[in-house]
């Protein structure tokens, strides 16, 4: 199976920074496309940016200019480098990505990180 681990989030002020990683692991065959979802207190979770296989990135236009998505397949890894930080910013942050893997024969998904909170205080 697949897990993904989150790390990074926290409590910062406004125009702040912080970065989220997440990182992969099990008995992964490839690693498709890798996003970054985030679900505001009250509100549906959405979409905030997505990194493809190529290094493509799509952002959601509320971020642009602000956050940055990379990866890193050698360490299964995606980041979102998030600079000046606004408290609209405040939600959950959950990954989610794309992987074909083994069990028992080849299978591809999309599995999901246990969230990581990042909260902005004006």
């Amino acid at each position: 199976q697949v897990q993904l681990v989150e790390s990074g989030g926290g409590l910062v002020q406004a125009g702040g920074s912080l970065r989220l990683s997440c990182a992969a692991s099990g008995s992964i065959f490839s690693i498709n496309a890798m996003d970054w979802y985030r679900q505001p207190p009250g509100k549906q979770r959405e979409l905030v940016a997505t990194v493809t296989t190529g290094g493509s990135t799509n952002y959601i236009d509320s971020v642009k200019g602000r956050f940055t998505i990379s990866r890193d397949n050698a360490k299964k890894t995606v980041y979102l480098q998030m600079n000046s930080l606004k408290p609209e910013d405040t939600a959950v942050y959950y990954c989610a990505v794309d992987f074909t893997y083994y069990s028992g024969e080849l299978k591809r998904n999309i599995f999901w990180g246990q969230g990581t909170q990042v909260t902005v205080s004006s």
